[in-house]
């Protein structure tokens, strides 16, 4: 089986493009969805024991949790230490399950691929990308979004130019859904011939 990476920074279209493959029957791990169930289930008592009051009705507070761990790197740290082993479990299970079911492709959809060196689990690597005004006019449309806001999101986040420069693929979402979905149809036509990597 062969293991995409699908990775772009905030506004470039990375979960449109994930439907995308969904739609052409591949199956797609989303590890932002995995860390909401967490938050909403097996990582509640472990986040509650940790920072206290961050949590209620048997669910993760996100804006208190918020509030408790932006800007503080070691909490963060402390966060991570909790949230990723339960994440890598989700995400070992669903290949495990797809390989299982003969998948020929899956695709882990990782916002923080590269950050997090999730890279190096993938036979190659699709980053969504688009123009820097683009992306700018994207993400200030959504609610209570604010340019200091974005900035700290990108702070967070690899620049779009050295994710480029590390992928296999680039998806251009800029020219609309039908060209990206041709992009889309392209990679997986191509990483049919692909050999996978060692692992």
């Amino acid at each position: 089986m062969f293991i995409l990476g699908l990775t772009g920074s905030v506004g470039m279209g990375k979960s449109a493009t994930a439907k995308m493959f969904a739609d052409e029957g591949v199956s797609v791990h989303d590890a932002d969805a995995a860390v909401h169930a967490l938050y909403e289930g097996e990582a509640v008592a472990a986040i509650e024991a940790a920072f206290p009051g961050t949590t209620a009705n048997g669910r993760v507070d996100r804006g208190k949790l918020g509030e408790r761990v932006i800007g503080h790197p070691d909490e963060i740290k402390r966060l991570e230490r909790i949230v990723h082993p339960l994440v890598a479990r989700v995400r070992d299970a669903f290949l495990a399950r797809a390989e299982r079911d003969g998948a020929k492709v899956a695709v882990l959809d990782i916002p923080l691929l590269y950050e997090t060196g999730g890279d190096a689990r993938c036979d190659a690597v699709v980053v969504v990308s688009a123009p820097a005004e683009v992306q700018r006019e994207r993400v200030l449309t959504r609610p209570g979004m604010t340019d200091a806001k974005l900035a700290a999101i990108l702070a967070k986040q690899m620049p779009d130019a050295d994710k480029r420069a590390r992928a296999d693929f680039v998806v251009d979402t800029s020219q609309g859904f039908d060209a990206a979905r041709a992009q889309v149809r392209d990679i997986l036509a191509r990483v049919s011939k692909m050999p996978n990597r060692q692992r």
